[in-house]
């Protein structure tokens, strides 16, 4: 049940808030005092999409809140747990649009994408406005119409056949694709391999690659290398010379270590000082030997050293710019190799997998008809006895089936007949009932719908155009019949349909200075009878208005 909803800044409305009861509620009002906006401000609370057209003038955003009781909905339950929210038996539904074209939505003061609030919001309120009266001349929407009538057992047999089809599907595209482009993929298949070969013959290891220019460094420079460190050698230590670094050094710690026998103390220390350099000494010359001993330049592995550098430059021209990617690359071939050879994409499995799923969908697209021609019957009686309580108890009506091409909803298509007299014979209901009919037909199938609906609340959006009299009389009854079960807000110009509600509010236009806006209240007893008055009589109120308005409340 919708309790409260509250706007703001929206179109030509300032600020406006209603609190709404169980049972039949009635918005009236001048033509264009604002009554559509407020529906329109409802469809934006239950998720439709926002303009920023409808940010009054001279506002920042426009504000809409809805405050929603729910009891006994496991489809709510199911949903509010399935998108995190606690399941309390009340939400609370905002919507934000900024002048600057943003939007944003809340469910119980969370901050929620669209999609959330549209799929909560679709258990909460249905709306029914004139624009379904195009939607029932239109045979295109008659099968989704029908299909809504379905209950949870049908929607489960129409999700099973629409997964078959979605598989039929895929399965014909990957058919006629691998038919249409067999030399392609072989072609492909050819490249893969041989991308595949030349980066795998190269035997990347990341670790191991990244010491190889500094090797070849080595080596190609190791002449040059051991050139400088004979040098470096000799000038340390030279057998043959009496000049070499340690040579020299040899002697002047030999040289202080026989002064130090006259003058022990003074010469000790820096004896100590030139014998630790000429150990220093010693140690690098040992180790300049080493090297030496150690260089040494091979032609062949410099050979093979330059010849994977220049391997890997190649792949990373080719498929890097960086080693990593270049290992990359390797592997998105090997997966995509494996997915154009793998068993399920020859041309025989394929062939086969489609067969089966061609049959599957046969036998699913047969219980999807059988299930549809079940519920065809119901709607069709139920339709009937609807109009019957609408003054067209004489009219038939009927779902009429035609084969179709296979889509995502079966293979039929769907179109309602009716026959307003008998021994006229069904025809298209789209080229037969008239304007009033038409209005009676469609609250006939709403009537239908909403018995087998779970929604918190029903909107009647001026369903009620083109009839009068007793016929109005009737419209009248059935929205209020609908109200017994549940909530109903409705739009009428009908007094017969005003006076049969629980509650009525009027909205009117109200200029003040430069700017206008659009009001609501809720009219008092008195104040009902005589806008009642006014629909029927005009602004003249005669004294017979009044009483027939007043006989009208009463009855």
């Amino acid at each position: 049940m919708l309790q409260e909803i509250s706007i703001k800044n929206f179109a030509i409305i300032d600020t406006i808030a209603m609190q709404f009861d169980q049972g039949m509620s009635i918005l009236t009002g001048e033509t264009g005092a604002g009554k559509s906006i407020i529906i329109d401000a409802m469809n934006l609370l239950l998720g439709s999409r926002a303009q920023t057209s409808f940010v009054r003038h001279g506002a920042d955003k426009a504000e809409i809140e809805g405050l929603f009781f729910y009891q006994d909905s496991p489809e709510i339950a199911t949903q509010l747990e399935a998108l995190g929210f606690e399941n309390t038996g009340e939400l609370i539904l905002r919507r934000e649009i900024f002048a600057n074209g943003r939007s944003s939505c809340r469910i119980n003061g969370v901050l929620t994408p669209l999609s959330n609030l549209q799929a909560i919001s679709s258990y909460l309120v249905d709306i029914h406005g004139q624009h379904d009266h195009q939607e029932l001349m239109s045979p295109a929407h008659h099968l989704a119409m029908l299909d809504e009538f379905g209950d949870k057992k049908f929607r489960k047999i129409k999700q099973d056949y629409a997964q078959k089809f979605s598989d039929y599907k895929t399965l014909r595209q990957k058919l006629v694709t691998l038919k249409k482009n067999q030399a392609e993929f072989a072609q492909r298949i050819d490249i893969l391999k041989f991308q595949i070969d030349e980066i795998a013959s190269a035997e990347i290891d990341l670790k191991s690659d990244e010491g190889i220019y500094q090797r070849r460094d080595l080596l190609t420079h190791a002449n040059h290398i051991a050139e400088h460190l004979n040098a470096a050698y000799y000038s340390l230590d030279d057998d043959a010379s009496d000049y070499s670094s340690l040579s020299m050094v040899r002697n002047a710690m030999n040289e202080l270590e026989s002064a130090s026998q006259f003058d022990a103390p003074s010469y000790a220390k820096l004896s100590e000082k030139i014998a630790e350099a000429y150990y220093l000494l010693e140690d690098a010359a040992a180790d300049l030997e080493k090297r030496i001993d150690d260089l040494e330049f091979n032609p062949s592995e410099l050979a093979m050293i330059e010849d994977h550098i220049s391997v890997l430059t190649t792949l990373k021209k080719k498929y890097g710019p960086e080693l990593t990617d270049v290992l990359a690359y390797l592997t998105n071939c090997q997966k995509e190799l494996e997915a154009l050879t793998g068993d399920e994409n020859s041309s025989e499995n394929l062939e086969a997998s489609f067969k089966a799923a061609e049959k599957s969908l046969l036998i699913s697209a047969q219980a999807l008809s059988e299930a549809r021609a079940i519920i065809a019957d119901k709607l069709a009686k139920d339709v009937k006895g609807e109009l019957a309580d609408l003054y067209m108890a004489k009219a038939d009506f009927k779902v009429h089936f035609e084969p179709a091409k296979f889509s995502i909803n079966g293979n039929q298509h769907v179109e309602f007949f009716i026959q307003t007299n008998p021994g006229e014979g069904f025809k298209p209901l789209a080229k037969t009932a008239s304007g009033g009919e038409m209005s009676r037909i469609m609250l006939a199938i709403k009537s239908s719908f909403a018995r087998r609906e779970n929604k918190t609340a029903i909107v009647f959006d001026e369903v009620d155009t083109g009839v009068s009299g007793r016929v109005a009389q009737a419209i009248a009854n059935k929205i209020y019949k609908i109200s017994q079960s549940g909530q109903v807000l409705c739009i009428s110009h009908l007094p017969q349909v005003v006076a049969i509600a629980d509650t009525q509010y009027h909205i009117e236009k109200i200029q003040l200075d430069d700017s206008t806006t659009s009001t609501v209240r809720k009219l008092t007893l008195e104040e009902r009878e005589i806008e009642i008055a006014k629909m029927l009589a005009g602004d003249d109120l005669t004294p017979e208005a009044l009483a027939q308005a007043k006989k009208l409340l009463e009855k």
